[in-house]
């Protein structure tokens, strides 16, 4: 009996070494996988109109969220096991970066979700910007450039050994977000800004990262389970928008309630959203439309 009992845990042990070394192989292979990126130079504007669209794609698209409204970083998520969700100071304050970034090393990293030594960036959002048009990437990098400093020290972003076990199974694919685009599709022409399908779907890549590229909904891949689901944007009408109009849709995003007078959770970023213009809302309602009705949770 002790034999088998001996055996048994022998066994144990060498399935959890064995595990142990996967995971740690595999997320560290991906952790230091380099990426080449070669784009073009962009001419950055620096009229006052190309900054103040700067200034509202970094509100409307998040980059404030991530990286505090000062850009001066912040730390959404800190769970030990998991990792730390932590954007930057990207100011050229004391603890920030934007005095070492060149223009070629923020495209890379809006679009590519790469660092300056071509690392991938950890739980940088790169499906929410890789589709960004040059002008727009353009004008969002000269208006983060020239943002007052802010002296802040922030934590730099990291992974666990949870994170890594989930990475490593596919289950936190929001880790590493630059292996899960083509790095080498050519990028999103200029859509104009009309109430239109077209320029919603261009918009709406932005809600992807807790939405889904179904936009479906769900639980958030990489977050604790405490953390609120992601609310179904198809026209589902059991779960998502089936029953919603763009009066409702459009009132929601302005003042955070739902139809039935619910209020949104704060991890909803909605008084960023607020700040889209009556025709983005109407272009990302009408895109949304265009969806093939999904349960929540299926992404």
């Amino acid at each position: 009996m002790k034999r088998w009992l001996l055996r048994a845990l022998v066994a144990l042990l060498v399935v959890i070494v064995a595990l142990a070394g996967f995971v740690w192989i595999r997320s560290a292979a991906a952790l230091g996988q380099r990426y080449a990126i070669d784009e073009p130079p962009l001419a950055l504007p620096t009229d006052a109109a190309s900054l103040a669209q700067g200034e509202h794609i970094a509100t409307t698209r998040g980059c404030r969220i991530c990286h505090g409204p000062d850009l001066g970083g912040h730390v959404e998520v800190d769970v030990p096991a998991i990792g730390r969700l932590a954007g930057p100071n990207l100011t050229r304050g004391r603890g920030g970066i934007g005095a070492t970034l060149g223009v070629a090393d923020w495209e890379r990293a809006i679009r590519h979700g790469v660092a300056p030594d071509g690392r991938p960036l950890l739980f940088m959002p790169i499906r929410d910007f890789a589709n960004l048009s040059d002008a727009d990437t353009a004008a969002l990098i000269a208006w983060a450039r020239q943002v007052p400093p802010v002296d802040r020290d922030v934590p730099p972003a990291r992974v666990g050994p949870a994170g890594r076990a989930l990475f490593a199974f596919g289950r936190m694919p929001n880790l590493l977000e630059a292996r899960l685009i083509d790095q080498h599709a050519p990028h999103a022409a200029a859509v104009a800004a009309e109430p239109t399908a077209a320029y919603g779907r261009y918009l709406a890549s932005a809600c992807i990262g807790c939405h889904g590229e179904h936009f479906s909904g769900g639980a958030i891949p990489g977050l604790p389970p405490s953390f609120p689901k992601a609310a179904n944007l198809t026209p589902d009408p059991a779960t998502g928008l089936g029953r919603w109009s763009e009066a409702d849709f459009a009132r929601t995003l302005r003042t955070g309630k739902r139809p039935d007078g619910t209020a949104l959770d704060p991890f909803m970023p909605w008084r960023n959203l607020s700040r889209m213009s009556d025709t983005e809302l109407a272009a990302l309602w009408a895109y949304l439309r265009t969806l093939p009705p999904r349960p929540r949770g299926h992404r």
